[in-house]
This record gives C-alpha cells, sequence and structure tokens, in this order.
C-alpha cells in the first residue's frame, strides 16, 4: 500500500477541466473506491469487509400510466428528442437515459455491463430484452449527474406485460433517489395498477417520492384542474400508507408543449430544484460515507494489530508456561537416576568422582536418596515406574500447555499500517479537500 496517485493523463485531465464540481466530486470519490492498487473496494476486502462503490450520478426512476408524460418530460430535462412520445404505449420496457461522449444506444446486456448494480434485474424473466439504455451527449441542466429510468407506462384490464412490471418496478425503486409519480389528467390517473405501486413503494421510500400533476395545461379551466387533482389525492388518501398531512402535487407541463395557451401555473422548473438538491445531498452522503468507510478501514486494521499483540502475549505465556512443565519432566528422570546411583552405588561413585564432589552431591542430594532405603526393594520398580510417568506427563502437558496460535510477519503488519496510514492520512485527506471545494459553492472563503 504505497498511497500514491499517479497523475492523470492529458485527456482525463481535459475531462475534468469541463466537468461541473459536483460531478468532479463524485467521480474523484468513485475512483477512490474502484482504483484497481489503493482503491477502498480492494483494501477492505483484504480485511474481509465488503464495500459498495458510490454512484457517481443519481437515478430518477419516473413511474405513471401510459400517455403521463414521462418521456416528454425526459426529452426537455435533456433538450433532446432521446424518448419516443405519443398517445400510444410507446415504453414498453426500462429505458435507461444517462449522458455520455457519443449519443448511443445499449441493448439489455450492454446496459447491465454500464450498470453493474442493476444486475440482479437479469433474474426477473423476461426484463433483459426489454431493457435498453439511450446514451446523450447533452449537458443541459444537471443532465450529467443524473441516470433516468423511463418505464412501462401503466394499464389496467388485460392488458399484458413481457415481464413481472410491478416485481421490476418495485426493485428499481430500491434502489432510486428520487421517484416521481407522474399522474394525467386526461388520461388513466386513477389507474389501480399505478395506485397499488405508489402505495408499496411509499411504505419503504416515501422520503424518495414526488407527486406531480403532468400535462397539467391540457386539464381545462382551474375548475377542472382542481376536480381532477382533488379526485387525485382522495385516491391516494385512501390508501393507508399516503394517508399524510400537507399532500403536495404541483401541476407540471413542458412548455414547449403548451399548444393551447394555457395560464396554468408551471412547477416544472421546482422538479429540476428538487432533482439539484438531491444531487447535492447525495455529494454530501457520498463524501460522509467516505469519511465513515475510512474510519471502518482503519478500526479494522487496529483490532486486528490489537488482537494481534495479544496473541503474541498469549503465545509468550505459553512457551514459558511449556518450558517450565518440559524442566519438571525432563529433571524428574535425572534426579530419579542419581539418587537411586547414590543410593546403590555410592562406593563406585565415590571412586569415579572423588571425595570432594561426592561430599558436594551428598550434601544436596543424600536427603532424597535416602528415600530408597524406606522403599521396599520389591517396590522400586513401581516408585520408578511411577516417576517416569509423572516425568512423561509433565512433558505432554508442556506439549500442551505450549501451543501457539498464529501471528501476523512483520511484513503483514506494516501491511496492516500502511493501509491505516493510506486511509487516514491520503483518503481522508483527499475528502476534506474535496468537501473543502464543495462547501465554497455555498459559502464564503473566509466562513470555512
Amino acid at each position: 500500500m504505497s498511497g500514491k496517485v499517479k497523475p492523470r493523463s492529458s485527456a482525463n485531465a481535459a475531462d475534468t477541466a469541463t466537468q461541473s464540481l459536483n460531478e468532479r466530486i463524485l467521480k474523484e470519490c468513485h475512483l477512490l473506491y474502484i482504483d484497481p492498487e489503493n482503491g477502498l473496494v480492494k483494501v477492505a476486502e483484504s480485511l474481509g469487509l465488503s464495500l459498495l462503490a458510490p454512484r457517481k450520478k443519481i437515478t430518477v426512476l419516473l413511474i405513471g400510466n401510459h400517455s403521463a408524460g414521462k418521456s416528454s418530460f425526459i426529452n426537455w430535462y435533456v433538450e433532446e428528442h432521446v424518448q419516443k412520445t405519443g398517445v400510444a404505449i410507446e415504453t414498453q420496457g426500462f429505458t435507461f437515459v444517462t449522458s455520455g461522449r457519443k449519443r448511443e444506444s445499449l441493448t439489455g446486456n450492454a446496459t447491465l455491463h454500464l450498470y453493474p448494480h442493476f444486475e440482479p434485474l437479469r433474474q426477473i424473466e423476461g426484463v433483459l430484452d426489454y431493457l435498453t439504455t439511450e446514451i446523450s451527449t447533452s449537458k443541459q441542466k444537471k443532465f450529467s449527474l443524473v441516470t433516468f429510468v423511463d418505464t412501462p407506462g401503466l394499464v389496467d384490464g388485460d392488458m399484458k406485460y413481457p415481464f413481472d412490471v410491478n416485481k421490476s418496478i418495485l426493485w428499481l425503486g430500491d434502489l432510486a433517489d428520487l421517484i416521481f409519480v407522474f399522474f394525467d389528467p386526461i388520461g388513466q390517473a386513477l389507474c389501480k395498477r399505478t395506485l397499488n405501486l405508489v402505495e408499496k413503494l411509499n411504505e419503504k421510500h416515501a422520503d424518495r417520492m414526488r407527486f406531480y400533476l403532468s400535462k397539467a395545461d391540457e386539464a381545462g379551466h382551474e375548475s377542472d384542474r382542481q376536480r381532477v387533482m382533488m379526485q387525485i389525492v382522495q385516491e391516494l388518501c385512501k390508501r393507508p400508507g399516503l394517508n399524510r398531512t400537507g399532500f403536495d402535487m404541483p401541476t407540471i407541463y413542458v412548455p414547449n408543449m403548451n399548444q393551447k395557451g394555457s395560464r396554468c401555473a408551471n412547477q416544472i422548473e421546482e422538479v429540476c430544484k428538487d432533482v439539484e438538491k438531491t444531487i447535492n445531498q447525495t455529494v454530501q452522503n457520498t463524501l460522509n460515507s467516505l469519511e465513515r468507510d475510512c474510519d471502518q478501514i482503519s478500526q479494522i486494521v487496529q483490532d486486528k494489530l490489537r488482537e494481534d499483540s495479544a496473541r503474541a502475549s498469549r503465545n509468550l505465556r505459553a512457551r514459558v508456561r511449556g518450558v517450565c512443565y518440559s524442566l519438571v519432566g525432563m529433571v524428574l528422570p535425572l534426579l530419579l537416576l542419581a539418587t537411586f546411583l547414590i543410593s546403590t552405588s555410592h562406593s563406585f561413585l565415590t571412586t569415579l568422582l572423588g571425595d570432594d564432589l561426592m561430599i558436594l552431591i551428598d550434601t544436596y542430594l543424600g536427603p532424597l536418596s535416602n528415600m530408597w532405603r524406606r522403599v521396599p526393594t520389591d517396590y522400586s520398580n513401581y516408585v520408578i515406574g511411577g516417576i517416569l510417568a509423572l516425568a512423561f506427563l509433565m512433558l505432554l502437558i508442556a506439549k500442551f500447555t505450549s501451543r501457539t496460535t498464529p501471528t501476523l510477519t512483520r511484513k503483514q503488519k506494516r501491511g496492516l499500517e500502511d493501509i491505516s496510514d493510506y486511509v487516514q492520512n491520503v483518503v481522508k485527506s483527499k475528502k476534506q479537500t474535496l468537501y473543502a471545494e464543495y462547501l465554497k459553492q455555498s459559502v464564503a472563503e473566509q466562513d470555512l
């Protein structure tokens, strides 16, 4: 773990120059996770921790009955005709609309390669064949930081979908940062399938959901529009999970499609502000998550080093115990042999070792050798066997008590320390820099 960051190529530097600050921050954070050498995902995996790289864009899921204006809204936001629109059910599958370097259309497999976190969609039978991505080069509004997910138009009755549309939308709702629900005042605004899905999505993601009366310019006079809105709100509030106070449903329509010149209040710019607010919140959440993940990695490293230190201490105590028991096990047979020879072959040992040395031996081992004089000759072998058995037992105890557990090598400990140093000093320093740059957008520099 070197913590070194390779310099960007001139092409990447040129791309960075054209990026907005929020876009650059999200991409920088994403890179800190997926870098093939020092990425946090790889670092965490080496520690047994699973991390997910943050996404570089927010995901906005659009649902509603057919002809509710979902595709028209996307075209207006992107300022490019990327989605087919019309009265018929044009959107039969899921279309991801995102920004890129060139205009291109991708099929299902390519879409899941582009968005690996959507890979589980493959498990829903039939979805893959109705999954596409439209890549646009548009830089309008905040499109470079948004991925729109246009969903099939929802209808009641005998309409057959080639896949489980309800299950698919509910699954996508779990990953979306915003869920826009479009109600069409001249179509099937009270489509039961739409209302059922809205109720289920609201159970888990009420804070992400936004409701709009789309095509509000086609709803007739103000009284007609108010009547339609009341019908929709009343129907929604009948649902237990949707019975909330202060229910908000702005009226929106695509300005360049207002052929009748309606003077209906158009709050479509509020939708853009909602998207921008979510982007800002996502940037903050990403930076905060980056710090939490760094702290979590550092904590794991500290725990591993602390655990290794405890194991090393236990191993030292085990070795000391083993040495003590081993000494007892080896000394007992030697004492047995020495005292036995003193008591049975004293004159031979005196001739062999000399009087001075024998006097010294008698001084220390004489009392023990007297034990053999008290032991009847017939029981000597039993005593010898018992002492040898005790010595063998001491050696067995030494073997079991001296068992040690594996500890980290110096190289492994140095590697862990490098990881902690990298995430605390390099990654968190980068996070602090990015956060300071982000805050400069709205806070005076002297206040930072």
